[in-house]
């Protein structure tokens, strides 16, 4: 895959993607950043305005740097800005065992939502 190449349509595991809403791991940010929004209103977790606040932009960061990266229609800068959305999935991991640990997601959501994290990841390493 040659990022250097790449113009206005970009290019994911060797498909090419008109538009950043056709990239699969766009669409995993997406998922994720609407779950984590859905978790941090329930019960307790809303009143953590600390941990509430920092998941969901976490969340919002990763989704946010694979549009702006995707849309400067250049491969170096793609890549940078995957970097960023990268280092931003690993903080929603991290904060996702707190919220676990203090009791505001359950096992059940918890391990969804690193399952996301996680193949997001994956997307992110062949990309990267």
């Amino acid at each position: 895959m040659q990022y250097s190449k790449m113009t206005a349509s970009q290019n994911q595991g060797g498909m090419q993607f008109k538009r950043i809403e056709e990239m699969p791991v766009w669409q995993d940010a997406r998922r994720l950043t609407t779950l984590i929004c859905k978790f941090s209103q329930k019960n307790k977790f809303k009143t953590d305005y600390g941990l509430k606040d920092q998941i969901e932009g976490s969340s919002l960061s990763v989704m946010s740097n694979i549009a702006e990266g995707y849309e400067r229609n250049s491969g170096k800068e793609f890549l940078v800005f995957l970097r960023y959305a990268n280092g931003s999935i690993g903080e929603v991991r991290n904060q996702l065992y707190v919220a676990s640990g203090l009791g505001y997601i359950d096992r059940e959501e918890f391990q969804f939502t690193h399952d996301l994290c996680i193949s997001a990841i994956l997307q992110f390493c062949y990309l990267i």
